[in-house]
């Protein structure tokens, strides 16, 4: 039986990825699975200077899942050569770096301090709804989608994920920019905008207002645009938005996702990602699918 995925010339042992800000660089859930069973880790986004992120509070429950505005709160490309990769280096994973920045020039920054880093492919976060300096800017106008992409394609040593915003009225068309930019695969989706409001305060439960909804409530809108930009693209997609177990990852992979992110399920289920790597197997078992490439896009 076969789970290894292909994602722009990069092979993982199988399908499966954390989704970026959800596991940290790892070391946290390190105790709770082994990061070699996972087809790669995806980090926390990385900025060129040390981020201090949104004032408190900055998270919020919400039915079916959960409200961020952190702010990419984050503590810079030294520190994260310093300390963060040689801890990954340490197990039998890909490293996928997120990668954020407030203007193109801060992207590239980070991009070439990464070019000769042991890491193997680069999430560009241009969709990030908490970051008030441009972040949700970049992530829903095609025309600086496609040029943020082609000045990062020209800088980076590693191939290049471009992880696109749900808040637009067609993610097909920023697919297709992000395609025509030159990138060599696509995440989806980032958080939908939410907001929620305490009642008895009556006043805002996040400092930031708004924040990123993500978690199980997200997942059928996540399916629908993954399934959307399949058909729309030819690039590897990462799928994301709600995964809580293998069978919402198999939707996604059925809906055309060559790989999943499982993300806000860490929060309160911490062996998430190892649960999902072994139910895909068991999928594949009960079928007799001898090849996991027989599941993606599978469904029409």
């Amino acid at each position: 039986m076969n789970t290894k995925v292909n994602i722009a010339g990069v092979e993982f042992k199988n399908p499966v990825t954390t989704a970026s800000g959800t596991f940290g660089s790892g070391t946290e859930y390190s105790e709770f699975v082994d990061l070699s069973l996972l087809g790669a880790v995806t980090t926390k986004g990385v900025a060129n200077v040390p981020w201090p992120g949104n004032p408190t509070p900055r998270i919020a429950e919400t039915y079916g899942g959960m409200i961020n505005a952190i702010g990419l709160q984050n503590p810079g490309i030294d520190v994260f050569v310093n300390r963060d990769i040689p801890f990954l280096k340490q197990y039998d994973t890909k490293i996928i770096v997120n990668v954020c920045g407030k203007t193109t020039e801060d992207y590239i920054d980070v991009v070439e301090r990464l070019g000769d880093q042991p890491v193997d492919l680069l999430e560009i976060n241009i969709s990030c709804p908490n970051v008030k300096e441009g972040g949700i800017a970049f992530g829903q106008d095609p025309k600086a989608v496609e040029a943020i992409t082609r000045e990062v394609k020209r800088h980076a040593k590693q191939p290049i994920i471009m992880k696109l915003s749900p808040n637009v009225t067609d993610i097909t068309v920023m697919a297709k920019a992000a395609e025509a930019g030159g990138a060599d695969a696509l995440s989806l989706i980032n958080t939908l905008t939410g907001m929620k409001i305490d009642i008895n305060r009556r006043s805002f439960a996040l400092a930031n207002k708004t924040g990123g909804m993500s978690g199980p409530a997200v997942k059928p809108v996540a399916v629908r645009m993954v399934y959307q930009v399949a058909q729309a693209v030819k690039l590897p997609i990462i799928g994301m938005g709600g995964i809580m177990t293998a069978e919402d990852a198999l939707e996604f992979i059925l809906a055309g996702a060559t790989a999943v992110a499982v993300g806000t399920a860490n929060f309160h289920n911490p062996y998430a990602t190892k649960e999902v790597v072994e139910g895909i197997e068991a999928y594949m078992r009960k079928y007799g699918i001898e090849d996991i490439k027989e599941l993606i896009g599978a469904v029409r």
